[in-house]
């Protein structure tokens, strides 16, 4: 876990932050990576990247959250636990926001990103592109909109993303 904390940055840039992470997810879109290792590098890239999470940790003192030993932010500052003292934040697993949902639909336009037919709203499934149980987020960048069939095809292989 604290591989993935970034480091306290008081030269904090977060459009630097959002170009780095967007390479990182284009690697993954355009096939650029051929190799298992490669694929882990780029997702441990993705999590240490995560705009959201350099946004959230730039409202406080680089000094009241670094470690004083290896100097990277507490992972308190940005990992929920169990113990979170609200509802919302104690929410782990698999579980996808509704504004997420909303989002991804409305992109995808309910239609199938691997067939690219048209889902009913019944039949939608949402699905990460990077698997959930290999490391993958739960962002509107990393979920894509699926009908059935193919979302249990895919289940958490990465061979989409190494290639054919």
């Amino acid at each position: 876990m604290v591989e993935w904390t970034p480091l306290p940055d008081p030269d904090f840039d977060l459009d630097k932050i959002k170009n780095l992470y967007s390479e990182c997810l284009e690697n993954f879109t355009k096939g650029n990576l051929k190799t298992e290792d490669e694929v882990w590098g780029e997702i441990d890239r993705l999590i240490y990247l995560n705009p959201s999470t350099h946004e959230y940790l730039s409202q406080f003192d680089p000094n009241e959250i670094s470690c004083e030993i290896y100097g990277h932010t507490c992972p308190v500052f940005i990992n929920q636990s169990g113990a979170t003292e609200t509802k919302e934040g104690r929410r782990q697993g698999r579980y996808l926001p509704r504004d997420i949902m909303l989002k991804v639909v409305r992109r995808d336009n309910q239609i199938c990103q691997v067939c690219h037919k048209h889902v009913r709203d019944d039949e939608i499934e949402f699905d990460h592109t990077i698997p959930y149980s290999k490391g993958g987020p739960t962002t509107v960048e990393n979920i894509r909109l699926l009908c059935r069939t193919c979302n249990r095809k895919k289940s958490n292989s990465l061979s989409e993303l190494l290639g054919k």
